[in-house]
């Protein structure tokens, strides 16, 4: 009777946000290609405000990071701890205010930070501001995904998040190239006041185009047994805790390339004047598969993608390792492969992985996708952090991390299977 009964009030809940998305004014509708790229400019905020960067660590160290480039390379993790922080309570408060206004905070706050940054004349103070960008982009990239669920569920809301990833992924494609150009025209400190004009065109964009998709009757007051329920809703849910966990196993292998790829490039394949047309390139492989995975994702579901794609990995990995342990020729040509597989795998597991945990938790989308994207992220950017000391000249370290990581995302996805059929009995 129980479960009739949440089925009833689902409905309803469904009913009435359908209801609204069709009540929309039409002249502030959004076609659904328009859609797609407008949620990926706000996802992309992350990618762009972290690779950009890449390609301006050596400058950033040789003038204010004495430690050389790990110490600079410290301008990405505190954006990450910023943006964790930012993503723990930016779901909450749109469930409560509603979606647009928390974009526009976190905005504001995201191009104060890069302003701020800009101006530094020390490591500590720019450290400083890039905590306060990082707490600002939080906005746009949760409040994003809870309007992807607000308005679609099941594989049709991962659908248009494989599309979305896709677009969003021509960013880290693009984005260490970017920063060259403007870092090799007017140095890498005007590689800052890009991130404003970033926010400054989805401001308008999101602002003029975008209507509110939480109704003031489906808004969730913020209140701290509320927040509390919710987050115990979340994990006592096997399959949203265990997407939560492997979808942090799939950040902790993002964060750790984009930790070793430039030292990989420059210390063991002396390849460093040509890494951002590398990266690029390999990047793209994503983008591919967010297309494959959009396309796809009807007919075989999220689960079996995601199996498919990490048990792939394994055993791709497994086989580089080998070739490194016994010193086979081609290295490069095999690492570029790897890290191919390794994005190309990517764009087959984060959004449907993101669909898996957001199913079930449709009433609390915001906050769900706040506890999804901090949990995620900080666990993800806390594992990754030793991998990049233990960079040795070659790439073991990091593709045994990508192994490992990819064998314990296995077993979690076949738990999951087996502790949703036990549900369904």
């Amino acid at each position: 009777m129980e479960t009739q009964c949440d089925a009833n009030a689902r409905r309803r809940f469904l009913a009435s946000r359908m209801s609204f998305a069709m009540n929309t004014p039409p002249g502030q509708r959004v076609s659904k290609p328009e859609f797609i790229a407008l949620m990926a400019m706000m996802f992309a905020t992350i990618a762009f405000s972290i690779d950009a960067m890449l390609t301006a660590l050596p400058a950033i160290a040789a003038d204010i990071a004495p430690g050389g480039v790990e110490q600079a390379a410290l301008i990405m993790t505190m954006f990450l701890v910023g943006m964790g922080l930012g993503t723990f309570i930016t779901g909450p408060i749109s469930d409560a205010i509603g979606r647009k206004p928390v974009v526009y905070i976190g905005l504001a706050i995201y191009a104060l930070g890069a302003v701020l940054a800009w101006i530094a004349p020390t490591l500590e103070l720019m450290l400083a501001a890039r905590v306060l960008q990082g707490l600002g982009a939080a906005g746009p990239r949760v409040v994003s995904a809870a309007i992807i669920r607000d308005l679609y569920s099941g594989r049709g809301m991962a659908s248009i998040l494989s599309l979305t990833m896709m677009v969003f992924l021509l960013v880290p494609a693009a984005a260490p190239l970017v920063g060259s150009w403007i870092a090799g025209a007017f140095g890498w400190r005007a590689i800052f006041p890009s991130f404003v004009l970033f926010a400054l065109i989805i401001l308008v964009w999101f602002g003029t185009r975008m209507s509110e998709t939480l109704p003031p009757e489906n808004r969730r007051p913020m209140r701290l047994p509320l927040m509390v329920d919710a987050v115990r809703q979340m994990f006592a849910h096997p399959t949203v805790r265990l997407s939560i966990f492997v979808q942090t196993l799939m950040l902790m292998i993002l964060f750790s390339i984009l930790t070793m790829v430039q030292p990989i490039f420059e210390v063991t394949f002396d390849r460093a004047e040509s890494f951002p047309l590398w990266f690029g390139a390999v990047a793209l492989a994503s983008g591919v598969s967010s297309l494959l995975n959009a396309a796809i994702v009807g007919r075989f579901g999220m689960r079996r993608l995601v199996t498919w794609a990490l048990a792939a990995q394994v055993v791709i990995s497994g086989v580089f390792v080998l070739w490194m342990i016994a010193d086979m020729p081609g290295l490069f040509a095999f690492y570029i492969f790897w890290q191919w597989g390794v994005m190309f795998q990517g764009g087959l597991t984060v959004a449907n992985l993101n669909a898996i945990a957001m199913e079930p938790m449709g009433h609390i989308a915001g906050m769900a996708a706040s506890v999804i994207g901090a949990v995620s992220t900080v666990l993800g950017a806390a594992l990754a952090s030793p991998v990049g000391m233990l960079f040795d000249g070659t790439p073991m370290a990091l593709v045994a991390t990508v192994l490992t990581a990819c064998i314990l995302a296995s077993v979690m996805m076949q738990y999951m299977r087996r502790a949703e059929k036990a549900l369904m009995a």
